[in-house]
């Protein structure tokens, strides 16, 4: 048995350093000043690298400019818009509809000149738009979605519904308050100015972690240098045999499983009669800038495995990853697949992604040039910052994440009250540099792990030499880790795996607890060794079920286990796991 680790006690597992050098294999005084230009070029481009984005351009008018009926189309195109326009305004008559996800002109106000006109005349712009940068012969296919992505931003920019002289709702307001919703959103907009100033400190509200966030009791059981190991106490007399371990993402922080006591997962598993144990990250700074992902493998998930199975004395566990979790729980898994027998129960999969060759609009920001350019980002600063993340994420979904909310805010002088979801997205986390250059290289790059090419413990590891039964849930308006990419499990494994598609979002369909009124899912599970369906078969064939995910999850898990015993507190003093703390730990509070 391992001694119990307490304090930050030096690694036994030395990290792999991955720094970026030159060609020569010597560090120049020209490339470190280049690093550092590039470092500060992407404190105000979000992260993203302006040659990536110039060669997209580039390459997209190049081909365009060399196309003369292609142009003399668009040409013509751009008539049958403008005719189109008119008639609207002559008959009112709408040429074009707003998209059912298009949430900027849902008012009936919009319905009503001269407000019409402004929408009309815009959602025809997006059309041609649209039509120009979207399929020129030539260009290449990722260059093609990144022009229309970026001209899909700078259009969202002119949205009529941005400007207050508009946009009806936000003039009905004006009327309303006699011209107060200014005076609040310019005070709300100084109150953002100033928190960016002080490098984005997070807004909780009246919402505190350990008193309303990551409530549910439990301790901290085990600690190094890179965990804090949670056990939460139990709540029934008998619990299942199989404890479940939690591994969530590191990109954020793990309390989105245990928000508050009406929506914790956490808790509900617990309620259930399930042992529970989660992970919580500790948030690198500089100095573990080094932590590779294998590090993460092995003083992460193996730690917090060795000691969820010596506390409880069960020779398996039901293990569940969520998100980037997800993707390290499927490597730990093929790599302990053989030679060492597998200790799984059963292995959930929640939002994560093992193959990436359909991993949505993200990839748009994932190339040669971009990965180069976020490699020097954090070899100046050790890390990759949450809030440089956080643009990324927020560029996918714009129009409600960015325009969407400044219009309620600074225009309507909307109050904004942090909810516990979004008190949790404010509390943003750091990826070690060489961590994060393995993880966009060798995984989202070039996918290794789906062809096999991928090491962890000295090896090449296969997703295909999972043997245990596998619960994969995908997202259905998910835009981090889109539900076709999580099903690509089917592709790479052929044992049993019962998916679920779930309604809501990347974080939504997550925190989805029972009683919701618009959650449902759809369910279908496909046995040991039949053939593979598409997703488009796949939803022919699945159950649909009203409702939370959970219940469904939680039935399944039960199972297979192999039946109850009488519950013990947490922690296991006599074996070596004293509880060192309350939950939810020092970890998590560390910014």
């Amino acid at each position: 048995m391992a001694a119990q680790r307490t304090a930050l006690d030096p690694s036994p597992h030395q990290p792999t350093r991955c720094d970026p050098i030159c060609a020569d294999g010597k560090r120049g005084w020209w490339a470190e000043l280049d690093r550092l230009t590039h470092a500060v070029e992407g404190q105000f481009t979000w992260g993203l690298s302006p040659a990536a984005v110039s060669l997209a351009a580039l390459d997209w008018s190049m081909h365009l400019a060399n196309a003369p009926f292609l142009r003399a189309r668009l040409a013509q195109y751009g008539m049958e818009g403008a005719q189109a326009f008119w008639r609207s305004v002559w008959t009112g008559v709408p040429a074009r509809k707003p998209s059912p996800q298009d949430r900027r002109f849902r008012s009936p106000d919009w319905r009503v000149p001269p407000f019409s006109w402004a929408e009309q005349a815009f959602l025809l712009m997006e059309d041609w738009w649209a039509e120009a940068t979207r399929g020129v012969p030539g260009v290449d296919p990722l260059h093609d979605r990144v022009v229309c992505f970026a001209a899909r931003q700078w259009l969202d920019t002119l949205s009529p519904s941005n400007f207050p002289w508009l946009n009806p709702e936000v003039i009905q307001r004006t009327a309303k308050a006699g011209g107060g919703n200014f005076f609040t959103g310019a005070r709300a907009f100084l109150h953002d100015y100033e928190r960016l100033l002080k490098g984005g400190e997070p807004e909780f509200g009246n919402h505190a972690v350990g008193r309303d966030l990551a409530v549910t009791p439990g301790k901290v059981v085990f600690r190094n240098e890179l965990i804090e190991l949670l056990q939460y106490e139990p709540e029934t007399a008998k619990v299942f045999a199989e404890p479940v371990l939690i591994v969530p993402a590191w990109i954020m922080k793990y309390y989105v499983l245990d928000l508050s006591q009406t929506n914790s997962l956490v808790k509900y598993l617990v309620d259930q009669g399930f042992t529970v144990f989660c992970i919580s990250w500790r948030n690198p700074g500089p100095d573990q800038r080094g932590l590779s992902f294998e590090d993460y493998r092995v003083l992460g998930f193996e730690a917090a495995l060795q000691a969820a199975l010596e506390i409880t004395g069960s020779p398996r566990v039901h293990a569940c990853g969520y998100c980037l979790g997800g993707t390290l729980l499927a490597i730990a898994a093929a790599e302990r697949a053989e030679p060492r027998g597998d200790v799984f129960a059963s292995l959930t999969f929640i939002a994560a992604q093992v193959d990436f060759t359909e991993a949505g609009e993200l990839q748009l920001f994932i190339n040669d040039s971009q990965v180069d350019f976020i490699e020097d980002m954090m070899e100046v600063q050790g890390y990759l910052d949450g809030r440089q993340m956080g643009g990324t994420f927020q560029l996918l979904r714009s129009n409600d994440l960015i325009w969407s909310r400044a219009v309620h805010a600074y225009m309507k002088g909307e109050q904004r009250m942090p909810t516990d979801l979004k008190a949790w997205v404010a509390d943003v986390t750091r990826m070690p540099a060489c961590m994060h250059s393995q993880y966009l290289r060798c995984l989202f790059l070039n996918d290794q792990l789906a062809k096999g090419r991928f090491e962890a413990g000295g090896r090449a590891i296969s997703i295909a030499d999972i043997k245990a039964p596998m619960f994969v849930v995908g997202i259905e308006k998910d835009h981090i880790a889109p539900w076709r990419s999580v099903y690509r499990f089917h592709v790479l494994n052929d044992g049993e795996i019962t998916f679920v598609l779930a309604s809501g979002g990347h974080n939504v369909g997550v925190v989805a607890a029972p009683g919701g009124p618009k959650a449902h899912y759809w369910i279908h599970t496909r046995p040991l060794g039949e053939p593979h369906v598409s997703p488009d078969e796949w939803r022919g064939i699945a159950e649909a079920v009203d409702g939370s995910w959970w219940p469904g999850w939680t039935a399944w898990l039960a199972k297979r286990s192999s039946g109850q015993v009488k519950a013990k507190a947490a922690g296991a003093p006599g074996r070596g796991y004293p509880p060192l703390a309350d939950a939810p730990g020092a970890y998590v509070l560390e910014s």
